[in-house]
């Protein structure tokens, strides 16, 4: 029973380490990473506190070395799916009946775990299992991982804090319910942090979850749960499931007690799920509730007045960093006629100097892409782009998966603004240019607002700020997270709460007390502490 109304320690964003030449935080990570690579490991399904073995093993490999393999995970069929959503079920009435702030510690201490000991296994299995370099990995799964546990939990707080006015002789108060029933998870393969937020902040706030991966993202994905098992989170709460999306979804949304999703992944398969819950709306107990981020297709906008080396550093940086493979990495830009000259040369001087192989070397700035079907999607649009007459590739282009998933950082010039290119998602490391007439730049906002039908990123550059005022004005609908003067990567927990809308997604804001909300009903309670004993109101009595 709560004894009083409890504080929890103030959150500040975990402080990203250097991995400078010397420091001990890149020895302790060189010789994780090195550990886990040679060591083979078997990875089960966590279902209600056991880890469950089929049998049916698929290989982990490595992007940029796939003859490599890491491990086996064990997938799961339909009855897994079954076992996990009654695990939940079971595990549900204690989770949401336990008073809150022993749920806040159980996450609190995750976050410090992985802020100390758990920090460079996790870093080293997203570099091993993701390709990313040490400086992404340890934004990633270290740093925005830890700020997610201890922002969500003083958000948490935030909201059961929420509480309505009371007149006199009446007390009112609100209560903050998990939701009836168990919640999906869905998470993606790109962000470490991303797969461990979704099923976390449900959990957080009294829900029970299941939770399946990317299938590329499963090596990490598995030191997280046992991270929050050492953390001490109960048996059931979250489970974790190696199973088709089909399969599980034939049987999550199909069931009764489905009361939500929490995903992260394309926009097709989102509608489709949205779809999905739609035509089977009779069959739950409450309206499930659909949180989503589905992608972008981001931009950076250049006025006449921008400065070109920073322009240059933030397409260089925002279109390639993680390999272009992020859903707010920068995918068209539109710089004006006077700066294009000055912007390209800079830009082929930083590709020139990328360096790309192995993220164990961490002179690397570029590493692999994700998988066999991500590389030949990619490298279908660049070999579409040499073809064309509508689109020059202006430096990088090519591309060799014998060892691993490499492509060049590739820059496309395009001679027309709606070339598939400047509309489609590509999700690797390819950025399409467009060079707009300097004095046009009223009509390149209209262009950059109507081109694509997502709205998760995008930046301006500007040093006129009546041409930033403009743009944030007129792009106010484009972009869920807009930049000034800056690359439309890189949101941190508690500073910029991501997400964005049109096709790009629910904009329920990851970092934000709004995404939480979502994963909450509330039960307004009304105390009269002095009843009425009579019907009769003062105006039915008689007289003048």
């Amino acid at each position: 029973m709560a004894t009083g109304f409890f504080k929890v320690p103030t959150p500040v964003n975990e402080p990203v380490k250097s991995y400078a030449p010397g420091s001990p935080e890149r020895e302790e990570l060189l010789s994780t990473y090195q550990a886990l690579k040679a060591d083979e490991v078997d990875v089960p399904m966590f279902i209600g506190g056991d880890e469950v073995r089929t049998g049916n093993k698929q290989p982990i490999l490595q992007p940029h070395d796939h003859q490599h393999v890491l491990g086996y995970y064990h997938e799961g069929d339909a009855t897994h799916v079954e076992q996990a959503i009654n695990a939940a079920l079971a595990a549900r009435e204690a989770w949401a009946e336990m008073s809150w702030e022993h749920r806040a510690s159980i996450f609190l201490k995750a976050a410090d775990l992985l802020a100390g000991p758990w920090r460079a296994q996790l870093n080293a299995a997203t570099m091993l299992g993701q390709s990313k370099n040490a400086f992404q990995a340890e934004i990633d799964s270290a740093c925005e991982l830890i700020d997610f546990l201890r922002f969500n939990v003083h958000y948490m707080t935030e909201i059961y804090q929420m509480q309505p006015e009371s007149s006199p002789g009446v007390w009112n108060r609100m209560e903050h319910r998990p939701l009836e029933g168990f919640v999906f998870a869905l998470t993606p393969f790109n962000f470490t942090a991303i797969a461990g937020n979704l099923p976390t902040s449900v959990a957080m706030m009294g829900n029970v979850v299941i939770w399946k991966p990317a299938h590329t993202q499963i090596y990490a994905a598995h030191m997280i749960m046992e991270l929050l098992e050492e953390a001490g989170l109960p048996n059931g709460v979250i489970n974790l499931i190696y199973v088709d999306g089909p399969t599980a979804g034939d049987v999550i949304f199909n069931h009764r007690d489905f009361a939500g999703i929490h995903f992260t992944g394309s926009t097709g398969v989102f509608q489709h799920i949205w779809k999905t819950i739609g035509n089977n709306i009779h069959r739950y107990k409450s309206y499930p509730r659909i949180v989503g981020e589905t992608g972008g297709k981001d931009f950076i906008l250049a006025h006449p007045s921008a400065d070109a080396k920073a322009l240059a550093t933030a397409i260089t940086r925002g279109a390639f960093e993680y390999q272009g493979q992020k859903c707010s990495a920068a995918s068209r830009a539109y710089i004006p006629d006077n700066l294009w000259e000055e912007v390209e040369q800079y830009i082929r001087e930083d590709l020139k100097s990328f360096k790309m192989g192995p993220p164990e070397d961490f002179s690397n700035f570029i590493n692999a892409v994700i998988d066999e079907k991500s590389f030949d999607k990619i490298a279908q649009y660049i070999e579409n782009a040499k073809k064309s007459n509508e689109v020059e590739v202006i430096t990088g282009g090519n591309y060799d998966k014998s060892k691993g998933y490499f492509i060049e950082p590739t820059v496309l010039l395009a001679h027309n603004p709606q070339y598939v290119t400047m509309c489609e998602e590509i999700f690797g490391p390819v950025i399409t240019i467009y060079v707009y007439n300097e004095h046009n730049f009223e009509d390149t906002l209209e262009l950059v607002n109507d081109t694509s039908p997502y709205a998760l990123t995008g930046a301006i550059f500007a040093r006129d700020r009546y041409a930033v005022e403009l743009a944030t004005k007129k792009l106010s609908n484009a972009a869920g997270n807009f930049y000034i003067n800056d690359k439309p990567t890189g949101a941190v927990v508690g500073q910029q709460p991501f997400g964005g809308a049109r096709a790009s997604g629910t904009n329920d804001k990851a970092g934000s007390m709004l995404n939480l909300l979502r994963w909450v009903s509330a039960r307004s309670i009304k105390e009269t502490f002095v009843p009425p004993v009579d019907y009769r109101y003062p105006f039915l009595r008689e007289g003048k």
